[in-house]
Formats: C-alpha cells, structure tokens, sequence
C-alpha cells in the first residue's frame, strides 16, 4: 500500500495557491524530469470503463502556437506557456475502440483476450444501448475534463501553474493540428508553466461560495 506523500494542510496549502494563471513568464521552461510526471498524470487518469477515449496533444512547435493565437480569443498564454495541452477526444467511439482497449488488457495484465470478451459485451452493450439517452462524444468529452482535473491538480503540486481555457475555436484548432485525419477532436485546452511577477491576479483571493453552501451531508 502506498504511503501518503502530503498532508491535509499542504494539499489545501497548494490548492489555495493554484489559480487560472492570466500571464506566464515565457522564459521559463519546466524541467524535463518534472514534465514526465505531469505527463505520466494524463496517461494515469482514470476513466468510465477505463476506455480512455482521448488523446492529449503537447504543442511545442512555436509556430503552430502562434497560428493558434487568433483562435483563442487572442489569450497569450497559448504561446507564452512553457507547455500547451490540446485535450482531445477520440471522435464517434466505436467497438473498434473497445477491442482495442482489451487487446491492451490482454498484454497488460497477462491474460488471454478470450477471458476479457464478457466485460468487453458490457461495454459495446452499454455504447450500443445505453441506460440513458447518450450523445457518445459528449460522453467522452466529460471524461477528457476529469484528465483535465488531474493534471491541474498534479501541477498544483508540483508548483506548475495552469490554465484551463475553454476560450478557443475548437474547429479552428482541429484545422491547424490536423486532428480530424487521426480521428480526434478538441475539447479543451491549459496551458502550463510559470506565472509572471506581472500577473496581478495571482494575488487576489480566491472567490467561492462558502463550504456549507457548497457541501451538503445527507446521513
């Protein structure tokens, strides 16, 4: 069993001090060793089913950044960020997929794909004839954001800032990265590095609602 590697106080200590950064000091660059663990925190995310149905793009190239500038509302974290995250979701989950995913059980875990075949009837039945009324990729969208969560709150941890933006054109951002070829879709977009001693923001308190309007016990 793992042993915990923070404290309440130091957990609340760090999500205090995240906030949605506004400006990023574009000279300062993450460290290789501590990107592997951010990256390594999107792979790990969890996900119904455990399908995955994402893929997260990592735009380094300077240019295809500035090309994206005028298609995020002309928000400068896209290219002074040390890192830019496209979240994308695979387009029209099908049962392709799912096979995909036992065929990467199988290896994994060591197991004949044959043993794995009733779970994966379980998941086409439910894609195929699903509980409730189910649009598959507004379905995979919801499980891009809980990657999304991850990876904010392992920066927050690693004192990495972020930005999660909603604020871009996603069509325009599919054009400039090619993702309709390769079958993806982006839904989201957070930038990641260092604030700027520049940004005002990070000094204003944090607004919310008070933990009792928020958190309800029903015993």
């Amino acid at each position: 069993m793992s042993s915990a590697v923070s404290t309440p106080d130091s957990v609340l200590q760090q999500l205090q001090w995240r906030y949605a950064t506004k400006k990023f000091d574009p000279s300062k660059k993450i460290p290789d060793e501590v990107w592997k663990a951010l990256e390594q925190s999107m792979v790990l995310a969890p996900s119904s089913f455990g399908l995955q149905p994402w893929k997260f793009f990592v735009v380094s190239n300077p240019e295809l950044r500035q090309q994206l500038l005028p298609h995020s509302w002309g928000q400068a974290q896209v290219v002074d960020a040390s890192h830019l995250v496209v979240f994308a979701i695979k387009k029209d989950l099908n049962a392709a997929d799912v096979d995909r995913y036992l065929d990467r059980m199988a290896e994994v875990q060591q197991t004949p794909v044959e043993n794995l075949q009733k779970f994966g009837s379980v998941v086409k039945g439910f894609m195929d004839k699903p509980p409730y009324p189910l649009d598959i990729n507004e379905w995979s969208t919801r499980q891009v954001y809980i990657a999304l969560g991850q990876f904010m709150t392992a920066a927050a941890f690693l004192g990495i800032d972020t930005c999660p933006m909603e604020g871009f054109i996603p069509s325009q951002y599919d054009e400039v990265l090619e993702l309709p070829a390769q079958g993806y879709k982006a839904v989201v977009v957070c930038p990641a590095g260092y604030r700027s001693q520049e940004d005002h923001s990070a000094q204003r308190p944090k607004v919310r609602f008070k933990t009792e309007d928020v958190v309800e016990y029903i015993n």
